[in-house]
């Protein structure tokens, strides 16, 4: 397996669909944006003339308006390169969601699943008083993990006040506890960096 990752417009699907070519490989995109169906401006999917040349795997799997994280981007990821390796091709990941690689390849931290109540409830408050607002209560109890979240990035504040209302424990706490250097990776791969020219 080949994983190929690193920022916007580096050249990573170039390479991909190089290697993909030459070696009898298949994509499977780890893009946050390429897994919805119809987020098509500024998400560089794949056309259809490369989607034909090469199969590619988690490109309009869900709609807009489902849930979609890191977690169930690893199962359908796993099941995409167990099929490719079935049929005898190279699993290529190629993406520039660093969650989801690293969760790919190390797994994720051990936190509690979604609260949808209490997610709704959270979501509202952002809705009503702004990220920031909830920023400003995040750094209270997760000092670490505040100064690691824009306070714009609303899905992540709501997620790291979720496990903090949900186990009493900050979810730096919990990243910390499941850090990457610590584990064995999840699966044997060429892990590639693509980064653009200067």
């Amino acid at each position: 397996m080949v994983v190929i990752g690193g920022p916007t417009a580096a050249g990573k699907s170039g390479l991909a669909m190089a290697l993909a070519e030459r070696l009898g490989g298949e994509l499977v995109s780890a893009d946050s944006a390429q897994v919805y169906r119809g987020m098509d401006i500024g998400t560089a999917k794949p056309t259809a003339e490369e989607q034909r040349r090469v199969p590619h795997h988690l490109v309009d799997v869900v709609d807009i308006d489902e849930e979609f994280d890191a977690g169930r981007f690893v199962e359908l990821a796993d099941a995409a390169i167990a099929d490719i390796r079935a049929r005898g091709r190279l699993p290529i990941v190629v993406g520039g969601t660093g969650m989801y690689l690293r969760a790919l390849m190390y797994g994720l931290a051990d936190a509690p699943p979604a609260d949808p109540e209490l997610r709704v409830a959270l979501q509202g408050r952002i809705a009503a008083e702004g990220s920031a607002a909830l920023h400003g209560e995040l750094a209270e109890v997760d000092p670490d993990a505040a100064a690691k979240i824009h306070p714009n990035d609303a899905v992540r504040i709501v997620r790291a006040l979720e496990v903090y209302q949900l186990t009493g424990e900050p979810i730096s706490a919990h990243q910390r506890a499941h850090a990457v250097h610590d584990r064995p990776p999840r699966h044997e791969a060429l892990q590639v960096v693509v980064a653009p020219e200067r």
